[in-house]
């Protein structure tokens, strides 16, 4: 979907722990304060109000292990991140800290404790008649079923929460999603960059130093109308700008223009992966690279990664084997560059093959993996196969010590 700056920067929001904590504390507090607004017009049978009168202690029940469930899970979280640094890559702790699950298990257990302590507050000033107190602890046995409900789902997901495997299929996940939305739109909803970019072209430069996380598409286009020329954007998300970098190019440009040309790029100190398909890529290599290395030496979490890479790249492949439907992009004014095949070769099969050059198994995987690759590519793909696959023999030829261990990773090169 065509997102313009706004829009991002909402659903950034929406995926921080705090913004979900305080909308699950808001209801909190207002189901406990509900329960004395309404009672005015509330006609409660007097067998139903027989169980309010627990409702004091079970208020106190919840706010205590609430407060107790609430600490006991942060330090699990904190923990999660720790080991997902050490033993996956400290890109993956992004992922982690957005995970859906984990933020509405903890805005649950925040939003019941401050129900419950609005609650206790609210019957120690003697606030609720009888319905009232009858309507609060119908909305308590409500909040205890959300609350067991979340602890049930809390306790097997904790189980593999900052483990190897569930940080992978989380980074495999960020990657594919946004090569599918890079697919959907190669050249970010505009038009392709043509082959001859004119002459004499104003540059718009960054101004400041940071990765590019966001570009809005549809300002641009109707800053272009404005204009009265197209413009070129010369940087895609994940780029690295320093002050000097060009961000995109027009024939004609005042100040004031480029000013609001520039405030279309978001920039940040940091990478992330929702429109960067390039991250999600590297971030799987650091993985296996990492596993890789000698002081954890676990190759097969490395040819794990490899099969995840065929898996998030195979779509891809595929899709430029077909070509790009540019007839149905919304922005009629902006030209973009396409995604390259071989920078996401390159990004994800080099730092692989060179941290595993001294294992034969890794070799034969990464022979495999692009002999997949290969098999379902146009003549680009197979030009660049061919290419990592010559390097990828070059490192091993160095690596490895046997002359067998040689020859059988030669040999997966024609299997």
């Amino acid at each position: 979907m065509l997102m313009g700056r706004f829009q991002w920067v909402w659903r950034q929001l929406r995926r921080s722990l705090w913004y979900r904590a305080t909308l699950f504390s808001l209801g909190g507090v207002v189901t406990a304060l509900v329960a004395w607004l309404v009672t005015p017009w509330l006609d409660v049978p007097s067998v139903v109000s027989i169980g309010a009168r627990a409702v004091d202690s079970i208020l106190n029940i919840i706010a205590s292990s609430m407060l107790a469930v609430t600490t006991f899970s942060l330090g699990a979280m904190v923990t999660a991140y720790g080991s997902a640094t050490s033993n996956v890559s400290p890109r993956a702790n992004l992922l982690l800290i957005e995970d859906r699950v984990t933020q509405n298990t903890l805005a649950t257990f925040i939003g019941a404790f401050l129900f419950s302590l609005v609650g206790i507050i609210a019957l120690a000033a003697g606030i609720y008649d009888e319905d009232g107190r009858t309507l609060l602890f119908a909305a308590t046995l409500v909040v205890i079923v959300m609350m067991v409900y979340q602890l049930i789902k809390w306790a097997g997901y904790l189980t593999r929460l900052g483990r190897v495997r569930d940080t992978i299929d989380k980074v495999e996940t960020a990657a594919r999603k946004a090569l599918e939305g890079r697919m959907d739109q190669p050249y970010l909803g505009g038009q392709a960059m043509p082959a001859t970019v004119p002459e004499g072209l104003e540059p718009v430069r960054a101004g400041k130093v940071g990765y590019l996380q966001h570009i809005d598409m549809p300002l641009l286009d109707s800053l272009a109308e404005d204009l009265g020329h197209a413009i070129y954007v010369q940087a895609l998300p994940g780029t690295f700008l320093d002050m000097t970098r060009v961000l995109a190019s027009t024939p004609t440009l005042d100040d004031a223009r480029a000013e609001k040309i520039a405030e279309a790029f978001t920039i940040s100190p940091s990478r992330r992966f929702e429109e960067d398909p390039r991250f999600g890529i590297i971030v799987l290599a650091e993985v296996a690279s990492r596993a890789l290395s000698p002081g954890i030496n676990d190759p097969g979490t490395a040819i794990d990664v490899i099969g995840c890479g065929v898996r998030v790249l195979t779509p891809w492949v595929r899709h430029a084997e077909g070509g790009i439907d540019e007839s149905d992009q919304p922005v009629r004014h902006v030209y973009v560059e396409a995604l390259q095949t071989k920078d996401l070769f390159e990004d994800f099969f080099t730092p692989i093959a060179r941290d595993g050059a001294a294992t034969v198994e890794v070799g034969i995987r990464l022979q495999k993996a692009l002999s997949a690759l290969g098999a379902i590519g146009d003549n680009r793909v197979k030009r660049l196969v061919d290419e990592h696959r010559e390097r990828l023999i070059n490192r091993f030829d160095i690596g490895l010590t046997l002359e067998e261990d040689r020859q059988r990773v030669k040999a997966a090169r024609r299997a």
